[in-house]
């Protein structure tokens, strides 16, 4: 039987004590299968960020487990087996494009011979040949999300998480994400997502999950949540607004 690409189990988390904690995740479960691409959606603040540093080990959860592909997180070595890209990737600013790349796949083990190949086609794929020997410290706010991107795939991951994988990025470029990530899904890689953008869910998820103020109101298959003769759009906001009015 496959493991689950993903699965989050009774997740809670919270920051502060006492009184004035703030619950930022509440008993949150899900489960990816390897091979779809998740769409991940809610308003700002309502705890995606949280649950991606969760799932990397970047945060320890109050509760609840995290395993990615049957590897638990905190106790078992998983992370050569994904890619990740924040919403604000980091960067040395006085390395080029290519010595970036070289950096990121000889710290995921990768052999140089192996990088020599690996290198140009993700510079190529992610239109950054022209300044794969400028310093990355001279990049727009778009060309460092594509390399963020190639920083991701370097190693071939099997799993990929994205955090806002279109923030910044003009219409071109985010045509050319769009583009990849349809790529890599046919490829069978497994594409975990967050984005405030509900075009490009609609475009490419196989199912959606929808938070809101730390608890999760929807895990399922997109048709499934849209409202009768509305858009995802359309659909999501009512959504939220009814279970913003519920706690009200």
């Amino acid at each position: 039987m496959t493991v689950p690409a993903l699965e989050i189990t009774g997740l809670s988390k919270g920051f502060g004590s006492g009184r004035k904690k703030n619950q930022v995740l509440t008993n949150l479960s899900l489960t990816i299968t390897q091979g779809e691409v998740f769409g991940f959606l809610g308003p700002n603040g309502a705890g995606k960020s949280t649950t991606i540093k969760l799932l990397l080990h970047f945060l320890k959860p109050d509760s609840g487990s995290l395993r990615i592909l049957g590897k638990t997180v905190g106790q078992e070595e998983f992370r050569h087996r994904i890619g990740y890209l924040s919403e604000f990737p980091f960067f040395y600013d006085h390395l080029t494009a290519r010595e970036t790349l070289r950096l990121s796949g000889r710290l995921s083990g990768m052999e140089r011979q192996a990088l020599d190949q690996r290198i140009p086609i993700l510079l190529e794929r992610m239109t950054l040949t022209e300044a794969a020997d400028r310093r990355v410290g001279g990049f727009s706010k778009g060309m460092k999300q594509r390399l963020g991107m190639a920083n991701a795939l370097i190693h071939d991951p099997e799993v990929l998480i994205f955090d806002e994988p279109m923030s910044g990025l003009d219409p071109v470029g985010r045509h050319q994400i769009k583009g990849l990530i349809a790529e890599l899904k046919q490829e069978g890689k497994t594409i975990f997502f967050s984005s405030h953008i509900l075009s490009d869910i609609e475009a490419l998820c196989d199912r959606i999950g929808v938070i809101n103020k730390g608890v999760l109101l929807y895990s399922g298959g997109l048709r499934d949540f849209l409202v009768a003769g509305c858009g995802l759009e359309e659909s999501f906001v009512r959504v939220i607004e009814e279970a913003n009015h519920a706690c009200a």
